[in-house]
């Protein structure tokens, strides 16, 4: 209820927005009405000149721009290019010379960009009319517009998390939200290594990979749903186990009569010093077929032949999520270690008043604490087994390789699927439709059961 009143409340102050700003140009004077024409105009001519004078050259900046390249860019976006690079015989020289010819990769940056411009922009003149219309009303009440000494202070004082924010904001768009809206548009493309810019072109596909996915390519088909049921098997064992058996660990460790605790602590604490990576790889040689483990087993008669631990699917499969326990479980161990010591001992001391075993004391008292600090942590967790690449990737390379699968190995991944058809394939359209599916599982599980943890609906019965 209290989310639909909010959001209630949103759309009711969008709409008086949107009111006031066609009911400034129908009451407001002349200089109002002109501001709507000229930006700045507002401003300009109520003592606001460098406000003023910013906003119009933002648009006259903007009309130079639109005219020079940003129209040519907005209509390549529809074609992505239709003039294809080609070698022609030069008679005067001799020679076969390369023709120029459209780059439809740097047309489809340029376009997203410029609709970021244009939005910008839009933004900029709303905020020029609105401050034309307010400095109106100001007038109209006897006061003066703030001047630029008066704007200075405002912004250091009231205002001040508008300068501060405003940098990171502009930077977050530019290096973030413009490459993940030009990625995203790539997966309605046929970008791929036949039809690699600028020498090939490639256009728009609409939703044809989205469609071969989920059911016009078996083969695509098949491989993302297999390849979708073991990451999500994969990313739940990961956390879960890493989970339990670093609360267990926890607690024999914090167990009273446990001595030298501390030494315990530091022993799990060292795995975490070393390296991911170098951990992933020695196990990787450790654990192949002709590897250390297997000859030592061999040599001494405990099996004939090679145990399959990387190369059988099931194996690799059971092996991936063992060793992951290996890396894992000392940072679940740490973070419950630090939550056991907090949990308030009145409330054990009150429970075995009233008869509680030590068994009814964890389900009770300290499982339901724990799951309610840690949720957002296991979720974070979850999330990222869902995009673990360095387990899988440098332990297995996503093999054994399938002839049933496109392009992909049976322990692969989706991210790891996706790394090889960018990086091996290069079959960028496709592969950018596998990190969209990502992406929406991904914010399935964050933003959605996130709100269902305990961590959020009882947040108060903790404090």
């Amino acid at each position: 209820m209290e989310r639909s009143q909010k959001f209630k409340d949103f759309l009711s102050r969008s709409s008086k927005r949107v009111s006031n700003f066609f009911k400034g140009f129908s009451e407001g004077n002349a200089i109002t009405k002109g501001s709507y024409f000229v930006m700045g105009l507002g401003q300009l001519l109520r003592g606001q000149l460098f406000k003023g004078s910013l906003y119009l050259v933002t648009q006259i900046g903007f009309f130079v721009f639109m005219l020079t390249s940003g129209i040519y860019n907005i209509l390549g976006l529809r074609t992505l290019g239709t003039k294809m690079q080609e070698r022609v015989w030069d008679e005067a020289r001799g020679i076969f010379v390369v023709s120029k010819g459209d780059n439809s990769m740097l047309m489809l940056l340029f376009g997203v960009a410029t609709i970021f411009i244009i939005i910008a922009f839009v933004i900029a003149y709303v905020m020029s009319v609105h401050g034309s219309i307010q400095n109106e009303k100001l007038i109209k009440l006897g006061k003066k517009p703030n001047n630029l000494k008066k704007d200075f202070e405002l912004y250091l004082n009231d205002k001040y998390h508008v300068t501060v924010l405003t940098l990171p904001v502009i930077l977050t768009f530019l290096f973030t939200i413009v490459p993940l809206v030009f990625m995203i548009l790539i997966a309605f493309t046929n970008f791929d290594r036949n039809h690699q810019p600028p020498g090939n072109l490639f256009t728009w596909v609409g939703f044809e990979n989205f469609t071969a996915v989920l059911w016009n390519d078996p083969l695509k088909s098949k491989t993302f749903i297999e390849l979708l049921i073991w990451t999500l098997i994969w990313a739940v064992l990961a956390t879960a186990l890493n989970y339990i058996f670093g609360m267990v660990l926890a607690l024999m460790i914090n167990k009273k009569g446990i001595k030298i605790k501390k030494f315990w602590r530091t022993i799990f604490v060292i795995t975490i010093a070393v390296p991911q990576f170098v951990s992933l790889l020695l196990m990787s040689q450790l654990l192949a077929d002709l590897g250390t483990l297997n000859v030592f087993l061999r040599e001494i008669g405990l099996i004939e032949k090679f145990l399959p631990f990387l190369s059988d699917p099931t194996w690799a499969k059971v092996t991936v999520i063992i060793v992951n326990l290996w890396v894992g479980v000392p940072y679940s161990m740490l973070i419950t270690s630090g939550i056991l010591m907090n949990i308030p001992t009145d409330l054990y001391e009150s429970a075995k008043i009233d008869g509680a075993n030590a068994w009814v004391q964890f389900w009770k008292i300290t499982l339901p604490y724990m799951l309610f600090v840690t949720g957002p942590y296991l979720i974070t967790q979850f999330i990222g087994n869902i995009n673990n690449f360095n387990v899988i990737y440098l332990l297995t390379r996503g093999g054994p390789l399938s002839l049933e699968y496109f392009q992909a190995g049976k322990t692969d991944l989706l991210v790891t699927w996706l790394y090889k058809l960018t990086v091996n394939e290069q079959n960028y359209s496709f592969a950018s439709t596998i990190g969209i599916f990502i992406f929406l599982i991904s914010a399935f599980f964050s933003l959605i059961v996130f709100n269902k943890t305990a961590s959020t609906q009882k947040e108060e019965d903790f404090q």
